[in-house]
């Protein structure tokens, strides 16, 4: 079958108490608003989600309390049920903390245990709170710590991002990290391409329904010309907006924009999915636009997974 092959797959959140662990977990899976995190209390040991993301694809999410005492008794009383079986550890660094001798011990012991117990783990470390260091400081206030972080963890395939809750950049980071975990996600983007050729499209993108994570795209546009970070910042706008539609009690359906330059799509696709088309023309005939969306759903009904 050519369905995408989904399951369970054990995600550990982890980092010092008030790193900001729970607000971003809010925000990408709970429907926060940034600014609605403020209310959000110290997680007290573990935290159970799971998050059904694209159908059959569950993240067994592992929110760790970051406080101190809660770190021995992972080290030393849960390791095994802790650590074991981890498909992706994400581990939050807080930029601003002024205690980071004891960050490292930290994420060292974290590392050992990893080791022990999950050695083929993915590793995504977020240096967060970004927007607190000045805009022209960030790049090499970044470089500098992913060269500390990098230089720690070279038995582990790791990605660093630096991150805050407010702007796209916690949507690239959870974009990387889920797209990480969907098996045959290539057989999507060479789908993708070919639907893209059919239609003329300039450029296609996945979004995930709940979220609005990206999880697959395609383009023919020139990456030197085009902004690197469009896909996520669409994530942040679209997912503010579709919230704001649900306080004013109506669902987001799809929508169009259209100028001089270009003509762009958004609509609900499959059953958690929807679709960005970009075209760079204005002439774009909507109902045309449309029926290609709707011919392509038929299509990728057959393997993307419905939530059941």
């Amino acid at each position: 079958s050519n369905k995408l092959n989904m399951s369970k797959k054990k995600v550990l959140l982890m980092g010092k108490s008030g790193a900001g662990k729970t607000s971003m977990r809010s925000i990408i899976f709970a429907n926060y608003m940034a600014r609605d995190t403020m209310r959000l209390a110290p997680t007290l040991d573990v935290e159970h989600t799971h998050v059904r993301f694209m159908g059959n694809l569950v993240l067994n999410l592992w929110d760790c309390g970051g406080q101190y005492r809660f770190y021995e008794n992972y080290f030393d009383h849960q390791r095994d049920t802790i650590f074991r079986n981890v498909e992706v550890l994400i581990y939050v660094f807080d930029i601003e903390s002024a205690e980071l001798e004891n960050d490292f011990t930290l994420f060292d012991g974290v590392l050992e245990a990893m080791e022990q117990n999950s050695p083929d783990a993915s590793i995504f470390v977020l240096i967060h709170k970004m927007d607190l260091v000045a805009e022209d400081d960030r790049v090499r206030v970044f470089k500098h710590r992913e060269k500390v972080i990098q230089d720690m963890t070279q038995q582990f395939k790791i990605q660093c991002f630096g991150t805050s809750i407010w702007d796209e950049t916690l949507y690239r980071a959870w974009s990387q990290i889920v797209y990480s975990l969907i098996p045959n996600v290539q057989l999507l983007e060479t789908q993708l391409g070919d639907f893209a050729e059919i239609c003329g499209a300039d450029e296609i993108v996945l979004f995930e329904k709940a979220t609005f994570l990206v999880i697959s795209h395609t383009s023919r546009l020139n990456p030197d010309v085009y902004d690197s970070h469009r896909h996520e910042r669409i994530s942040n706008i679209i997912k503010q907006f579709k919230l704001s539609c649900a306080k004013a009690q109506s669902q987001f359906q799809g929508m169009e924009v259209r100028n001089s330059r270009f003509t762009a799509f958004i609509d609900l696709f499959t059953s958690n999915t929807y679709m960005m088309v970009i075209m760079k023309r204005s002439d774009v005939s909507t109902t045309l636009a449309h029926l290609n969306i709707a011919a392509a759903r038929k299509h990728f009904d057959k393997f993307i997974p419905e939530n059941t």
